[in-house]
């Protein structure tokens, strides 16, 4: 398995790593009743802030876990597979890691910052494919 596909596992698993602490505070926040129906009307009460940020965290981890699998399926699909773009693969996961407690605990302008480095380590891998 090429570097690139370790590290959209990797993601993938930290996507259920985020996932899990999520549902369980939102089911026992909101309750089974509201979780486990189809949704069509707010929740009668809020999510506590941190529940709120797993949410945006885990969304958010969705958004961009989208352009890493394309730059991904690029790369090894192109065999363009290099150090750079294994490099990027590897910072793009570190980044999205460090993502993780920067949402939580509120680190501003880190998250930002954080985000961004993700997302230009996803912009290599696609560029250098192409190049």
């Amino acid at each position: 398995m090429t570097p690139e596909l370790t590290t959209l596992a990797l993601a993938a698993l930290l996507q259920a790593a985020i996932f899990v602490p999520f549902s369980v505070r939102a089911n026992m926040e909101l309750g089974s009743g509201y979780t486990s129906s189809p949704r069509d009307r707010p929740p009668s009460r809020p999510m506590s802030e941190v529940t709120g940020r797993l949410q945006r965290t885990m969304n958010n981890h969705f958004e961009g876990l989208i352009l890493f699998t394309i730059a991904v399926v690029v790369v090894t699909l192109g065999n363009q597979s290099t150090g750079v773009t294994q490099t990027a693969a590897w910072v793009y996961l570190a980044a999205r890691i460090l993502y993780v407690p920067a949402y939580l605990f509120g680190w501003k302008p880190w998250r930002s910052g954080i985000w961004f480095i993700g997302f230009l380590a996803t912009m290599v891998m696609i560029l250098a494919a192409l190049l």
